[in-house]
């Protein structure tokens, strides 16, 4: 009895290694705000969105800019790359199999849930 509650555990954690991989999404959804409230184009990783909205970002192992041009606003502000609280799990389950599949996934990252861009 115990081997087979053993083994039942033992497929448990190596099911749910990669758990980022397994419940994340490949992009992140952030709220970008002005801080004058007026509409704007924003520009990240060369996909241009109207703002204030929200923006699919792709998640990846790197920072990104949020570039603002229009008459309405002008600026660059940083969007900065952070590890997903999901993540977190790998270290108590997966370990490093699902450490490295969350990171080779890139999947393990996350940015802001929300940005206000400073406007001139």
């Amino acid at each position: 009895m115990k081997k087979a509650a053993l083994g039942t555990i033992f497929a448990a954690v190596f099911l749910s290694s990669g758990c980022a991989t397994i419940l994340t999404e490949e992009t992140h959804a952030i709220n970008i705000s002005t801080s004058n409230g007026q509409e704007t184009q924003v520009t990240i990783d060369g996909v241009s969105s109207t703002v204030p909205g929200i923006v699919q970002v792709k998640k990846e192992n790197k920072n990104k800019i949020i570039v603002a041009e229009s008459d309405a606003c002008t600026s660059e502000t940083a969007l900065n790359k952070e590890i997903e609280p999901v993540f977190f799990v790998n270290l108590l389950s997966g370990g490093v199999f699902g450490s490295s599949t969350d990171y080779g996934s890139e999947k393990m990252w996350k940015y802001q849930d929300s940005v206000s861009i400073s406007c001139n």
